[in-house]
């Protein structure tokens, strides 16, 4: 299963190097974020059939094989020696440094709960900082789920008495 994951991925990412374009040029292209279409050609991501023809459009050469193949549902996964590629470290030690701050934050302006992963957008945009130094922005726009008290009353998996 992940051999055929790695020979689909490695296919897709030589269609999008092969086309000269950026994960960024195809975005604007297709209307989703830059990290989407990276996802996307990663399998991490489902291809919806309304946006398969904006992605043809933006990459001609994919083949039809492919192209089905993004729309099936994806095997999430990652290599977990991940970690150990600088920039994936970084971002992880940022989260990991900021994480109890930005919870507190969080719970502060919403309440107890989490961002959603699920519901979510991420973007990667280059800017220049006041320095005039190029700065990496990554936007994290998750829906908020409040955790839930759990009254049994609201529990309809558990039988009631009669």
């Amino acid at each position: 299963m992940e051999d055929n994951k790695k020979t689909i991925t490695n296919r897709l990412v030589a269609v999008k190097r092969n086309s000269g374009k950026s994960f960024s040029q195809i975005a604007e292209q297709t209307g989703l974020t830059n990290v989407y279409v990276a996802q996307l050609l990663r399998r991490q991501a489902q291809l919806n059939p309304d946006t398969a023809p904006k992605l043809r459009a933006a990459l001609p050469e994919l083949p039809e094989d492919l192209l089905q193949e993004m729309m099936r549902p994806p095997m999430r996964s990652y290599d977990p020696n991940l970690i150990q590629e600088p920039c994936v470290y970084r971002l992880n030690e940022a989260v990991m440094h900021f994480g109890e701050s930005i919870k507190e934050i969080i719970n502060e302006e919403f309440g107890d709960g989490i961002m959603s992963a699920i519901d979510f957008y991420c973007s990667v945009d280059k800017v220049k900082g006041v320095d005039g130094k190029d700065r990496v922005v990554v936007t994290f726009d998750g829906k908020y789920l409040p955790y839930t008290e759990q009254k049994s009353e609201h529990m309809v998996s558990r039988p009631r008495p009669h």
